[in-house]
């Protein structure tokens, strides 16, 4: 599609949970420029809604990984290293904070639901590469999902942000330990988008519109524009670039008003 070819490449995502899922159209990118999608799924509850999303893939793998229990972590890489033995770029789309953390005083967050938040959000990047590692014998790939709220206030978005500079910071350290192996690590900043998880941050839609408004391509991103620059982190032609964060929001970043 873009002249890129990754047929030899092997790509573990995680996130996918719908159709409209940043991580299902990054994986479909990936999928159309040769690759072989694994998905990595929570359980069964998620099973099925996965499956209609992995039918645009080809012969997607599917594998149950629960990232909050170290064990289902670890047994789902035996599960993976047996199927597709190799791995060349991974998908880190995953976030979570309870519906009553995202709204309101962010001194009211509670401090089970801020170790819920920072636990899933940011914390499970570090078991999948550490497993994921030894699978990445030739080198590789390994992205994550960010906002600008990691350094910014987004009223509503509260202890999301908090999760998001805590995540942003595990890609500069990984990047750093990981670059001897040939394995990139980087962030895709994007704008906001419509995803199942974006309804029930508060705000939302305002924080849409000033995007749209304010930003210096006067419009919002698209699922397709974020799947694209993976794309690019994916292949060889990124080959000098990690511990980056890059922001795909039409320029929003840059805006001081």
């Amino acid at each position: 599609m873009y002249n890129i070819d990754l047929s030899d490449k092997t790509a573990l995502v995680f996130g996918v949970a719908n159709q409209r899922s940043i991580a299902h159209h990054i994986a479909r990118f990936l999928h159309q420029a040769g690759a072989n999608i694994v998905l990595a799924y929570q359980n069964d509850r998620v099973r099925n809604n996965v499956e209609k999303a992995a039918s645009e893939l080809g012969d997607a793998t599917l594998v149950e990984c629960d990232v909050s229990d170290d064990t289902n972590v670890e047994k789902a890489f035996a599960e993976i290293k047996q199927k597709a033995k190799t791995i060349d770029v991974v998908i880190h789309s995953i976030a979570f904070a309870n519906r009553e953390d995202l709204g309101g005083d962010f001194a009211e967050t509670p401090r089970e639901g801020f170790r819920l938040a920072l636990d899933i959000s940011a914390y499970s990047l570090i078991p999948i590469t550490k497993y994921a590692k030894p699978l990445m014998q030739d080198g590789g790939s390994i992205m994550t999902m960010t906002f600008q709220a990691s350094e910014r206030v987004f009223p509503g978005y509260n202890v999301m942000g908090t999760a998001k500079a805590a995540l942003e910071h595990e890609v500069r350290q990984l990047a750093f330990e990981l670059g001897p192996e040939n394995i990139r690590v980087n962030a895709l900043s994007a704008g906001p988008l419509d995803t199942l998880s974006s309804r029930v941050i508060s705000g939302y839609i305002d924080m849409k519109t000033a995007h749209r408004e304010k930003s210096p391509l006067q419009r919002n991103i698209t699922h397709e524009e974020v799947a694209k620059t993976a794309l690019y982190l994916a292949s060889d032609l990124s080959s000098g670039v990690t511990g980056e964060i890059l922001h795909v929001d039409t320029g929003y970043h840059i805006i001081g008003f």
